[in-house]
């Protein structure tokens, strides 16, 4: 990839996950949401938007746990109900970023069982604490270079310290003004 990839995890959330794909329409750039599986089968029309929108979706999870917390057995069953809830809405994902992105000896086998790519960052937002836009950017400006991909929320996950998405919705407007001026396309994974 030359570009810039933009992910999205802990999706979709009824407004902010709209509100966002707003946003992308506007600046006219694809990205990664990386859903929760109950999360999209009780948002199927959301789905569907990023699929006619040109999006691509991944898999995130069914229940939002780090895989060492439990076994190769428990990781089978929530990879299988998420695609399971996934497949229901027309959605068969390729790509799988665990909950925050960590893995155990058994998520490897797993996402090979079930043909899924996982896929990591480059370039952490860290929207999740609820810092300013201007913030997030000055953090990140650097690291937005060929290649990158970076990772930010659309929903509200386990720890957020924030409670809304907004400040993310106006990151994502600098990060593609600033790939733009640097000469970089932003792209969906696939």
């Amino acid at each position: 990839m030359d570009g810039v990839a933009l992910t999205f995890d802990d999706g979709p959330d009824a407004h902010w996950t709209r509100a966002l794909l707003d946003v992308l329409a506007a600046l006219k750039v694809t990205g990664t949401f990386f859903v929760i599986a109950p999360r999209a089968a009780a948002h199927p029309g959301l789905l569907a938007r990023m699929a006619a929108d040109g999006h691509t979706v991944g898999l995130h999870c069914d229940e939002h746990v780090r895989h060492r917390e439990r076994d190769a057995d428990w990781l089978r069953r929530d990879t299988a109900t998420a695609l399971g809830r996934l497949k229901a809405i027309g959605v068969r994902p390729k790509l799988w970023r665990t909950p925050w992105g960590e893995t155990a000896p058994w998520t490897e086998p797993v996402a090979v069982e079930h043909g899924l790519e996982i896929v990591g960052w480059t370039v952490d937002s860290h929207d999740w604490r609820g810092d300013s836009a201007e913030r997030m950017f000055a953090a990140t400006r650097d690291e937005i270079t060929a290649g990158a991909v970076v990772l930010a929320h659309d929903g509200i996950g386990p720890g957020a310290r924030r409670e809304g998405a907004g400040e993310t919705l106006r990151y994502v407007a600098s990060v593609a003004t600033h790939a733009r001026a640097r000469g970089l396309t932003l792209e969906a994974l696939t």
